[in-house]
């Protein structure tokens, strides 16, 4: 499910440990919101096109998914940006991040324009189910939306973002040491399953 390890790529041991650092921040942050599923794995062995993998095991199938679970999804994803900031500092964090950036954008972009989670703007959808990016092309395309509310949409995926990422930075903030002695394991021993996180997490 994973992929399949990339053992023949050699990382640096900067590398390594930014990338530990990294995904213990995923872990950490998606062990600590409510509604997430539960963390499975965590590792720094390269695969596919990833340095590392948090991997997070649902629990049973789900088909529909509510306002809460979806804002823990999108602070879990910033917790391995927030690491690397906290750690490294803000000039040292990565383009390792992007996958992540491009997923919580997705999510809180659908939470509001096509999945009525927004307070502002209501049960109503506001983008086209052709898969375009709602801001820029589909508007001048269709134009089936106001500037005002355009500009309304703008702020409230910005504030679904800012508000999970400064919740996801507390935690981290909160929990340093956790982040350091799952980041100094991950570097030993490559991969971690859940009965070390839970040993982790438990101090």
């Amino acid at each position: 499910m994973m992929g399949a390890e990339r053992r023949s790529m050699v990382m640096s041991d900067d590398e390594k440990k930014l990338t530990a650092y990294h995904e213990a921040g995923h872990a950490i942050v998606g062990r600590i919101v409510p509604a997430h599923d539960p963390v499975y794995k965590v590792t720094i062995i390269p695969r596919g096109r990833a340095l590392g993998v948090t991997m997070f095991l649902p629990e049973e199938d789900r088909l529909s998914y509510s306002r809460e679970r979806l804002e823990s999804q999108i602070s879990s994803l910033f917790g391995g940006r927030i690491a690397e900031e906290l750690i490294f500092g803000s000039d040292a964090v990565t383009t390792g991040a992007s996958n992540d950036i491009e997923r919580v954008t997705d999510i809180a972009r659908n939470m509001v324009t096509r999945w009525g989670l927004s307070e502002r703007l209501g049960p109503m959808t506001y983008s086209d189910d052709e898969g375009e990016v709602f801001l820029g092309h589909s508007v001048t395309q269709h134009k089936q939306v106001s500037d005002e509310t355009t500009r309304l949409i703008d702020e409230e995926i910005r504030d679904i973002v800012d508000r999970n990422y400064r919740r996801a930075h507390g935690i981290l903030d909160s929990n340093m040491d956790k982040l350091h002695t799952m980041a100094d394991a991950l570097v030993k021993y490559e991969t971690l399953d859940t009965e070390q996180i839970d040993d982790i997490m438990a101090g």
